[in-house]
């Protein structure tokens, strides 16, 4: 691929993603389509056909088939000769075909990215293993504060409610409510650093444990509900968000490739790209920390109890907490996706290459590549699954699999209900006080689940 334009590689690569993703998307329709005409055992046949063909799958397949066709496109060698990873003058041109044409993409470069693609597979998979393993690491050092919230000394002194004091002396307030609170750049400056030591702090946890409950639960519910065990379930949800590639990483990727011609010296600037957005992203979480505690202020500088917190999606960039999960997302998926063209392009050639013609490129290369990762998933990524919490809304992971299923197949219900009744009063002409309440009636609800779970689990 040394001696194919970066355009040309990059097209190649678009074509077979989009192909990919319109398989998957037609695969989609038809297991959607045989759900809701009840076709369980196909449904099912259908389920195991898609974990095996996975995209990456798709577009190694792809490559085999349209190696041919593609090899044989011609074009013009003025067209042909631009944007090369390599410097022209220090390679041997492509093979000239007649009329002064020259291959789009030889087979051999095909292969090479049919390799590619295998490596990244393997990367990515291994990446988001270490960031699963790291992330819990992290998290189970908080189980000791969780159990500490059950012991009676902080029950009735920590958290005694009849207790008044001005929230700037409060553990909460030293930490976030001082002078650098108010200026935004200090804020910025003092947040950005704190992710590198203790980024998750003791009373930052017990102050945003506090402040869900209030907000999601009863009051009595402090000393009964595991907000570890919360969180952790919450992050092995968005963990299956995070071991998918999206159709926007696929375009990232196709980027990463474009921008790589001789002279961008990409090599140099590139890695630091993702180490900037998980850096941004850390300081932006403690900055939301901070604001809570600047919104306590707002309501008056006393305080009775331990301060609460008020959740919002408000303090989160574009008033979306998920928006951030993408950031963590995209990270991990380019910092794999760049060390596996590192070690492609090291295994293809050789170490000093064309693709890394120096050695700090390399050191930049892998030394950052090991500080993302490790930022990413010791880091940031528990950080994101503590302050996401203090959205507007509560994720259902604080049922059990059992309840929140019954749940959701009771919303549903009720909501075909709801429509059912709507259609009958249009049809019929009932008036509004003659038709029935659209809310769920007795027998709808599954309250009955909750009697026989209350024992098994406080959640």
């Amino acid at each position: 691929m040394e001696k194919t334009p970066t355009w040309a590689v990059a097209v190649v690569c678009f074509v077979l993603i989009v192909i990919s993703i319109f398989i998957e998307h037609i695969i989609h329709v038809v297991e959607h389509w045989l759900k809701h005409r009840n076709k369980r055992a196909l449904g099912e046949a259908l389920e195991k056909i898609k974990a095996e063909l996975m995209l990456m799958g798709f577009i190694s397949l792809l490559l085999t088939v349209l190696q041919d066709p593609v090899s044989g496109i011609c074009i013009s060698k003025n067209i042909g000769d631009t944007w090369h990873p390599c410097d022209p003058d220090k390679k041997e041109g492509r093979k000239l075909l007649q009329f002064d044409k020259v291959a789009f993409m030889s087979a051999y470069a095909i292969h090479q990215l049919h390799i590619f693609i295998f490596v990244l597979a393997l990367f990515h998979v291994l990446y988001c293993i270490i960031t699963m393993a790291l992330g819990r690491t992290k998290m189970r050092k908080w189980k000791a504060w969780e159990v500490e919230t059950q012991t009676l000394e902080y029950q009735y002194y920590h958290n005694d409610p009849d207790r008044f004091r001005f929230a700037r002396d409060t553990s909460f307030g030293r930490r976030h409510l001082n002078s650098w609170s108010r200026s935004t750049i200090l804020l910025w400056i003092v947040c950005f650093f704190r992710q590198f030591w203790g980024s998750v702090k003791k009373v930052d946890y017990l102050a945003l444990r506090h402040g869900f409950i209030v907000a999601h639960l009863t009051p009595d519910s402090g000393t009964r509900f595991n907000f570890q065990k919360y969180i952790k379930k919450s992050l092995e949800e968005d963990f299956v968000v995070v071991v998918g590639i999206s159709p926007i990483l696929w375009f990232f990727a196709v980027l990463y490739l474009l921008s790589n011609p001789d002279g961008w010296y990409s090599y140099l600037w590139l890695p630091f790209i993702p180490l900037i957005i998980i850096l941004l992203v850390g300081a932006k979480l403690h900055m939301i920390i901070t604001e809570m505690g600047l919104r306590i202020l707002e309501r008056g500088d006393v305080v009775k109890g331990t301060p609460v917190v008020q959740p919002g999606d408000d303090l989160f960039w574009f008033g979306n907490p998920r928006f951030i999960l993408f950031l963590i997302h995209l990270v991990l998926f380019q910092n794999a996706f760049q060390l596996a063209f590192f070690v492609w392009s090291m295994a293809s050639k050789s170490v000093i290459n064309c693709f890394h013609p120096r050695l700090e490129a390399i050191v930049i290369r892998v030394l950052l590549g090991v500080i993302i990762q490790f930022l990413c998933s010791y880091v940031t990524l528990p950080l994101y699954a503590l302050v996401t919490q203090m959205g507007s809304t509560m994720k259902p992971t604080i049922f059990n699999d059992r309840v929140a299923k019954a749940l959701k197949n009771w919303s549903h219900g009720a909501k075909k209900k709801k429509h059912g009744h709507r259609d009958h009063y249009h049809s019929e002409g009932n008036s509004p006080f003659s038709s029935r309440p659209a809310s769920p009636t007795h027998g709808m609800s599954p309250v009955h689940l909750l009697h026989s779970n209350h024992h098994k689990s406080v959640d």
